[in-house]
């Protein structure tokens, strides 16, 4: 906490030194290949266009052409690159489960969108999507909102927000994009992959997209293999990666009129191990979402605008286990089992927005809701046989939000010129819950404009996460103590966040950035073991359990501070660069156990084997690294470009069983080491609309971990060829 304030300071102190000197906002010009620093437009912030310099939040924009010039291999590498974001799983095997942590928030406290609409996989514990399910293909903006954004978008908007707008209309005629990609990222690894993405616009406003995007990974073993044993018998596999995305929209829009369908398909196939440092040579996961949306809005003139928005979602996720091969001989383990989880999201908005001088205003309401089912298998013949069946589709496992929410932007002109240069945002959120009730949230962000160019803001919100289906109604059930796993007396996690920031664009062209933030998260959820109250919890024995459940037992804690830097360096050339620093604490009171739902027994919670007999505080927060990331790019002419990449992430805990922390054990941490990863990229303009591109990753071949047990790529080579139908499409 000290590092973070002595850095806060230096940085207000360099940020004022900087407001003394004049600015001018940049011009642009030139074709495909120049870089320009500009003004981003950007609507998640606020639920209207606005330009994201102007909005009193830390918020980043990623567009379609940063997108396709940067060669990035996936969505969450493009996410990686922004501050305050880390996602576990974007170095390792293709396929792998991807998690985002934004702001040290939990991995499902960030709201992933696609084109305002919610993706989660409600059939998972904790409700996180896998950002590896996430596609590139149709993609015409990623916006990225960081901090507390519960009032405009809900449940799960603690630590931020990701937006993921695909494209619409163009001018009229025929517009495609062709692409090959081929690459390797270590000893017998390979990938291949082709995306086309086709667009008719007629002229009176009616345009029909479609995207096919298809990529095939032989991979690493996803495991680290540890024996050392040159005798020890080794099974070990390179796990495989297949993923297919569907895409198609059809929609018209003019100066009024903006109304569009669509359908996305998302396949993928991967081969997974058993757990860390542990293969599995015959276990796969298939996965397929379909998403539905749509939408229009209609503007009546320039002041007020009503839109309508909505989605609806079906995932399923099958996972097998055929056995494993345990010897020579070729014996296997005897077990087999499967599994198939499903789940659906459907959520409707309507909204109004008005827009006179000086004030913004957006109302809406909307109804959100979920459902999953899961049925599972396992068999053993070993021990004369064992078989054990799950089935929770019949359970019609749902819940349902209703909800209303107001975002204003009040300019203090209004109230005349000696209150010009200060503005006000603020908002309330009211959700109806159908198990938990209601709940309210709120946000207001001052704002004091030094300059044209200048602004200094503050914001305090407050947010919540639902628990999931899973969490309330999961139906095992303790045979001594009639306990059950799901626990429908859960109460929401709820957060209060504030943050301070400044922004400043210079004549020289540069952009800088910096906020400061806290977050405090109460009521957090966590899977628990519970024992014998009649005995001590020193002499604790297997007999002696009495089940496992969920509580809101926690409160989590995280500070931080983000810098962010845009500079035009000469012609030509542009640096972009950004850090993040996060620390955190996680502690547990017993008044706040809920003793109806546990009948008094011992509480130990999973995640730290931490005992909940007395205060428990653990200061540092598994996998939320402080990171950096910096990028020259050298464009020296209109046909090349050059870019060069460093990515620094510190030190961090992870987590690992423990088979000491009580009778059954528990999650202990272990220490993971910092990298440091430099890629080299360029890209030349053969024509107008024929373009090549190359990316060595990893080019210094460095060996580090993101998770404990779990294997990286190595050096990499990525080449691709691209031929655009015409330019505008970027």
């Amino acid at each position: 906490m000290k590092r973070i304030r002595i850095i806060f300071i230096f940085f207000v102190a360099l940020t004022l030194k900087l407001f003394s000197q004049p600015s001018t906002p940049q011009t642009s010009g030139g074709d495909s290949l120049r870089i320009y620093l500009l003004p981003e437009l950007l609507v998640t912030a606020t639920r209207s266009e606005k330009d994201a310099f102007q909005v009193p939040r830390s918020v980043g924009v990623i567009n379609a052409k940063q997108l396709h010039d940067f060669l990035y291999n996936s969505a969450a590498e493009a996410l990686s690159q922004q501050e305050g974001i880390y996602i576990v799983g974007t170095g390792q095997n293709p396929g792998m489960i991807q998690s985002i942590f934004t702001r040290g928030a939990n991995s499902n406290h960030t709201t992933i969108l696609i084109d305002d609409i919610r993706i989660t996989d409600p059939s998972a514990v904790n409700n996180a999507p896998d950002i590896a399910e996430l596609s590139l293909a149709n993609a015409e903006q990623i916006e990225v909102v960081r901090g507390s954004h519960g009032t405009l978008y809900g449940s799960s908007a603690i630590g931020g927000v990701v937006n993921i707008i695909t494209k619409k209309n163009l001018s009229a005629g025929l517009h495609g994009d062709l692409e090959l990609k081929s690459g390797t990222f270590g000893k017998g690894t390979s990938t291949f992959s082709e995306n086309v993405f086709l667009n008719y616009t007629t002229p009176l406003g009616l345009y029909f997209n479609a995207t096919v995007g298809n990529s095939n990974t032989n991979g690493l073993d996803a495991t680290v293999d540890t024996v050392t044993n040159p005798n020890a018998f080794k099974n070990r596999d390179q796990d495989r990666f297949d993923k297919r995305d569907v895409f198609g929209k059809v929609g018209f829009n003019d100066r009024r009129w903006d109304l569009y369908v669509s359908y996305g398909n998302t396949k993928h196939k991967i081969d997974i191990d058993k757990s860390a440092n542990i293969d599995d040579d015959n276990a796969v996961i298939d996965f397929k979402r379909n998403l539905y949306t749509y939408g229009a809005s209609y503007n009546f003139d320039e002041m007020f605008k009503l839109k309508y928005v909505g989605g609806y979602s079906t995932m399923e996720r099958y996972v097998v286990d055929d056995s494993s091969v345990v010897d020579k001989a070729g014996n296997n383990d005897h077990t087999y089992s499967d599994a198939t989880y499903k789940g659906a999201i459907s959520n409707n908005e309507l909204l109004g927005s008005l827009r006179i001088p000086g004030f913004d205003l957006v109302v809406g309401g909307g109804l959100y809701g979920e459902t999953m089912g899961s049925k599972s298998y396992f068999y053993t013949s070993s021990f004369g046989g064992f078989e054990f069946k799950s089935d929770l589709d019949t359970l019609n496992l749902k819940t349902t939000t209703t909800s209303f929410f107001a975002h204003g932007d009040l300019q203090g002109r209004l109230a005349g010129k000696t209150l010009e240069q200060f503005s006000l945002a603020f908002g309330a959120r009211f959700n109806k819950h159908n198990i938990y009730g209601t709940h309210w949230t709120f946000e207001v962000a001052p704002s004091f404009r030094i300059s044209e160019n200048a602004m200094v803001y503050a914001s305090y919100s407050t947010g919540f996460n639902t628990p999931s289906l899973y969490q309330l109604f999961a139906p095992s059930e303790n045979f001594t103590s009639g306990i059950t796993r799901g626990n429908n007396n859960l109460q929401p996690e709820t957060s209060v966040s504030y943050e301070v920031g400044l922004k400043h664009r210079l004549s020289n062209g540069w952009m800088f950035s910096f906020a400061y933030f806290n977050t405090v998260v109460d009521n957090a959820i966590e899977y628990v073991y519970l024992w014998n109250k009649d005995r001590p919890v020193d002499s604790l024995g297997y007999l002696d359990d009495r089940g496992d459940t969920y509580l809101n037992v926690g409160k989590q804690t995280t500070s931080g501070v983000e810098l962010g830097v845009l500079a035009q360096l000469a012609e030509g050339l542009s640096f972009i660069g950004n850090a993040s620093l996060v620390s955190g604490t996680l502690s547990y009171q017993p008044s706040n156990i809920d003793g109806a739902q546990t009948k008094g027994n011992h509480v130990q919670v999973y995640s730290n084997g931490a005992f909940i007999n007395r205060e428990v505080e653990s200061v540092g927060l598994i996998r939320r690294p402080n990171t950096a990331s910096a990028s020259l790019l050298f464009n020296p002419s209109n046909r090349f470009l050059t870019r060069v990449d460093i990515r620094y992430v510190g030190p961090r805990p992870d987590i690992y069983y423990n088979s000491n922390l009580g009778p059954y054990g528990a999650l202990g941490t272990v220490s993971v080491e910092k990298y440091t990863l430099v890629d080299l990229s360029a890209k030349f303009l053969l024509s107008e609309y024929l373009s090549v591109q190359a990316r060595l990753e990893n080019m210094f071949d460095t060996r580090y971990a993101e998770i404990n047990g779990f294997t990286t790529r190595g050096r990499g080579f990525y080449f691709n060829i691209r031929y655009l139908f015409d330019q505008q499409l970027y």
